[in-house]
């Protein structure tokens, strides 16, 4: 016989969280529709990545899951995407930013916090090509208020602060 896991509510289920996640890729937009500039660590102000076109409030910082980025390219019959096309922040891998929205996260030394998906834009047909809008549809991540400015790097863990 094996062991089952107890049946919980299911707010204390999306409450759970397997492992820590971690930063992958760091971009700042200095303008709208301008070259992303790749970065290997960014300090986090109240309006957002420094340098970053962003301001402050629920969409200063944009974050989009690595595992999203290959269904997104094969959507659109490529192998690999560029993340500075997707115009987002942060890429981030191993944990599920859809299970953090409305909780408070810690990445580097940052605390953010998800308030809403990060639908995409119209740009996305001029950076991704013809139906670029059509496939981030539901893959696009989340944009989050900084709650404590800090750092981000590299490689930084992402978890959630409970």
């Amino acid at each position: 016989m094996t062991d089952r896991t107890e049946v919980r509510p299911l707010h204390d289920m999306i409450a759970r969280w397997a492992q820590p996640g971690h930063v992958e890729w760091i971009g700042v937009r200095p303008a709208r529709a301008a070259d992303i500039a790749v970065l290997d660590r960014a300090s986090v102000l109240m309006s957002g990545l420094d340098g970053d076109r962003g301001r402050a409030g629920k969409r200063a910082v944009t974050l989009i899951q690595a595992e999203h980025l290959p269904a997104i390219a094969s959507y659109l019959g490529r192998d690999h995407i560029d993340p500075s096309l997707f115009r987002r922040n942060l890429v981030v891998r191993g944990i599920n930013l859809a299970g953090l929205k409305g909780r408070s996260i810690e990445i580097g030394s940052a605390v953010v916090k998800f308030t809403t998906i990060c639908a995409p834009c119209s740009l996305m047909e001029r950076f991704l090509g013809y139906g670029g809008y059509a496939a981030m549809r539901g893959h696009g991540g989340w944009c989050a208020e900084v709650v404590t400015p800090g750092e981000v790097t590299l490689g930084a863990a992402v978890r959630p602060l409970d």
